[in-house]
């Protein structure tokens, strides 16, 4: 371990934080709150959420967008990504943290899940910088680096796999409304960025975009976004662990060899210097 950073020798032996800790005999507490009996049945589970992610208790309103966040990606469909590790998890005898854990990595994906919310920041970002130094938004969806037919291959938070729109946008658009949000600098600028996209490509927001855009909008730090969000497929895993917890091993989707259509290279000799 480096002892070569500032502060080194005041923190050696103490450990430190700022975010809280359990006092013995009395009790926990989260910047500055007690958890047992300031918030236990006063504050929701999301609420508090936010409170240890950012050091600050937020109104109602917003954890219980949160919780329509966690709701909208949290999908019982047993052939998602993070889903399909639950199923496995189940048919091994794994335990339900396991499955949960293991499904949650799997969602941390380049393409998929919470693994595209730093990229998804990042190309925000990039795109307020532009604007902010005189460029266009126009000019900025225009000079996209450009891939198969001539389609961008570089849009976090925009375009999704296998579907054109994204339902779950307009679901969080209603319950934003319905809790009295309107949309800040940041979702301006993510649906201005939308409306070209769609002009250009028929491509629109998908709910990376519109989730790191309304946290912006919170005035969260990028890592406060990202960390907010970060389990919220864990509710469909949970669904499809349970489901196949009482099946019998190798109840998904079980195969024959003859059920695959194998359609690579004809069945060949093996050359002779390799046998």
């Amino acid at each position: 371990m480096s002892n070569n950073y500032q502060g080194f020798d005041e923190r050696r032996g103490i450990i430190r934080s700022k975010k809280g800790g359990w006092k013995l005999g009395i009790g926990v507490v989260s910047h500055g709150y007690s958890m047992l009996n300031e918030l236990m049945g006063h504050y929701s589970f999301f609420q508090v959420l936010i409170l240890h992610v950012t050091g600050k208790m937020p109104e109602k309103r917003f954890g219980d967008w949160l919780e329509a966040i966690f709701i909208s990606l949290s999908w019982p469909d047993p052939r998602m990504w993070p889903n399909y590790i639950g199923v496995l998890s189940a048919e091994t005898g794994a335990s339900p943290i396991a499955a949960a854990c293991y499904g949650s990595l799997a969602s941390d994906s380049a393409i998929y899940g919470p693994g595209t919310f730093p990229p998804t920041l990042g190309f925000l970002h990039e795109a307020k910088n532009y604007i902010d130094t005189g460029g266009s938004v126009e000019s900025f969806v225009a000079n996209l680096k450009k891939g198969i037919d001539n389609f961008p291959v570089r849009a976090p938070g925009y375009v999704r796999p296998f579907a054109k729109g994204d339902e779950r946008v307009a679901a969080m658009q209603r319950v934003a409304s319905e809790l009295g949000y309107e949309d800040g600098p940041w979702m301006q600028l993510a649906y201005q960025i939308e409306d070209e996209l769609f002009d250009r490509y028929q491509e629109s927001m998908n709910l990376a975009g519109y989730i790191m855009a309304f946290l912006l909008d919170q005035g969260l730090s990028d890592e406060e976004c990202c960390a907010l969000p970060s389990l919220c497929v864990t509710g469909g895993v949970h669904a499809c662990y349970r489901e196949y917890q009482d099946q019998p091993p190798e109840a998904y989707f079980p195969l024959r060899c003859s059920d695959v259509q194998y359609d690579g290279m004809p069945i060949r000799e093996v050359p002779t210097e390799l046998r």
